[in-house]
C-alpha cells in the first residue's frame, strides 16, 4: 500500500489552529503570502483557496463584510464581480482548463464554509481530474502544491489590475 502524506491538513483536521477573524477582512499588516493573498484593491480580495478542490482552485469576496449579495450597493457588486471576471481571465491564461466551475454558497446549509462573508469559488477544470482516491479513500490528489500555486499566479497578479 501508498502512502500520500499531506501534513498540511493536519491544521485543517486537528481544529483550533486557524486564524482568528475573517479570512476576506485582512489586517493591514497581514503576510499576503501566509493568508494566501493574491491580490486586494477597493472593492474586492482575490485568495488562495487553503483546501483547494484543484490547483488554481481562487476565492474572490468583496471588501464589505456581507453575508448576503443583495446587500451590497450595486457599485459594489459590480466592482466585485469585474474583479471576478479578472481573476477568471488569470486562472485561464495560467492553467489552461478544459472547464471551471464558478459559484457562491450562501449559509451554512447552503455548503458556505465561511457563511458570514459570500466568496465566489473559481475551480479549474480538466477531463479526469477526479478519480477514485475522492471517492474510496476519503483524498485528495493535488498535483502542485500551495505554495507553488501561490508562486506561479502572484507572477501573473497585474492580470487582476483594473
Amino acid at each position: 500500500m501508498k502512502v500520500l502524506w499531506a501534513p498540511w491538513r493536519m491544521a485543517y483536521v486537528g481544529g483550533g489552529t486557524e486564524p482568528s477573524g475573517c479570512i476576506f477582512c485582512p489586517p493591514s499588516d497581514v503576510d499576503p503570502r501566509q493568508a494566501l493573498l493574491l491580490w486586494q484593491g477597493p472593492q474586492a480580495v482575490v485568495l488562495l483557496n487553503k483546501y483547494p478542490y484543484a490547483s488554481g482552485h481562487l476565492l474572490v469576496a468583496p471588501r464589505a463584510h456581507v453575508a448576503d449579495p443583495t446587500a451590497l450597493a450595486a457599485a459594489d457588486f459590480a466592482g466585485l464581480c469585474e474583479v471576478l471576471q479578472r481573476a477568471i481571465r488569470l486562472v485561464r491564461e495560467e492553467y489552461r482548463p478544459e472547464g471551471m466551475n464558478l459559484g457562491m454558497n450562501l449559509g451554512r446549509s447552503g455548503g458556505a464554509g465561511i457563511a458570514d462573508h459570500i466568496h465566489w469559488h473559481i475551480v479549474p477544470r480538466w477531463s479526469g481530474d477526479t478519480n477514485f482516491m475522492a471517492s474510496i479513500a476519503d483524498a485528495r490528489v493535488m498535483p502542485e502544491h500551495l505554495e507553488a500555486t501561490f508562486e506561479r499566479l502572484s507572477a501573473r497578479r497585474a492580470l487582476l489590475e483594473g
